[in-house]
């Protein structure tokens, strides 16, 4: 396994992150756990996880991921050795989560906090991370500025200010962002630095083959300013596998859910199929070739890879191993450069 610094902290967590969004939902509590047991025996030390999940959300289920990963803890005794991640979610009309409303004002933030402590069986979180903003932005697939009325939202220094207050009380180690924007990260970090108060230390992102946006405007802040990227969807929803290309799996996630339309768009499929054949071509599985270009991104703290199958689980941890030569890079570079993130 490779590591990486979680931004400027010593704390370092693997290059492979295990995402977990599917347990509760595709997966039962033992199929969790046995993943858990090999990803950790493979030098996994950084698991993903949020309040909202399993996916898709609702109100039956949201949780139970987080109280799979608490009971393996409790189980193996391990909760020292491993890098917890999670989330808080963004505003949201949803309102199971706390009674009403949700958003990420002060008092839903240290709510949330607390109930997901409960549910991993734990004192302490690593990497807090605020799931999408408050305010409106074009995330998950949305295209265009627009100019909206938002109505009244919560502050980003109230959210910051909260989230410093977790660290000061050591419920949290360090905080982070997901699905955002240049101009919310530049806030974050302006914020810190003239308030003096706790520094944001990643960014959680798409990013793969059909979407690399995050290189438009994020990126450089990952470098620079060293937030770096914890990718999500690294395959695109499995796209990626090209097991969508001549065949409907029965237990693909995008059979299974109409709700997920992000990277099955019609003009995708000549993409995925030319971006399979340079994997071919190189006797790489696609799914390999995929997650070993995200690896080798330098702006890139760790890929958060998911697996409904063990089968999986092992093909997308080996790709540690896997190393692109120049002729699959350029390959792959072309292909972008004639069809740029055909999947925002």
């Amino acid at each position: 396994m490779k590591y990486s610094k979680l931004g400027v902290t010593d704390l370092e967590v693997s290059k492979i992150c295990l995402g977990t969004m599917t347990w509760g939902e595709q997966n039962t509590e033992a199929e969790a756990h046995e993943q858990l047991d090999y990803a950790y025996s493979n030098g996994v030390n950084f698991i993903d996880t949020a309040e909202m999940y399993p996916v898709p959300p609702n109100a039956d289920t949201q949780g139970r991921t987080e109280s799979y990963i608490g009971s393996w803890f409790k189980a193996r005794g391990n909760r020292h050795k491993c890098v917890l991640a999670t989330k808080v979610i963004g505003r949201s009309d949803a309102t199971w989560y706390r009674g009403e409303p949700a958003t990420l004002s002060r008092r839903h933030v240290m709510e949330a906090v607390n109930t997901s402590l409960q549910r991993l069986q734990t004192d302490y979180i690593d990497l807090y991370q605020l799931h999408w903003p408050d305010r409106h932005v074009n995330n998950f697939g949305a295209l265009g500025y627009q100019v909206v009325e938002e109505g009244e939202r919560v502050a980003i220094l109230e959210t910051l200010a909260a989230m410093d207050e977790l660290v000061k009380a050591g419920k949290v180690r360090h905080i982070g962002v997901s699905n955002e924007t240049p101009w919310g990260v530049a806030q974050y970090l302006k914020l810190a630095e003239t308030k003096g108060l706790t520094r944001i230390q990643s960014i959680q992102n798409p990013y793969n083959l059909l979407n690399r946006s995050f290189e438009i405007g994020l990126a450089e802040f990952a470098h620079r300013d060293k937030v770096g990227l914890l990718a999500y969807s690294p395959m695109a929803f499995g796209v990626l596998s090209g097991k969508y290309l001549d065949s409907t799996p029965a237990n693909g996630r995008l059979t299974l859910f109409e709700r997920f339309k992000r990277y099955s768009n019609p003009h995708v499929t000549p993409v995925v199929r030319r971006y399979a054949d340079i994997a071919r071509q190189s006797q790489l599985s696609p799914a390999q070739m995929a997650l070993a270009y995200v690896n080798s991104r330098p702006f890139v703290t760790a890929n958060i890879i998911g697996a409904t199958t063990m089968e999986q689980l092992r093909e997308n941890i080996d790709s540690i191993h896997v190393e692109l030569n120049d002729d699959v890079l350029a390959a792959i570079e072309l292909v972008h450069q004639e069809v740029s993130n055909p999947c925002p």
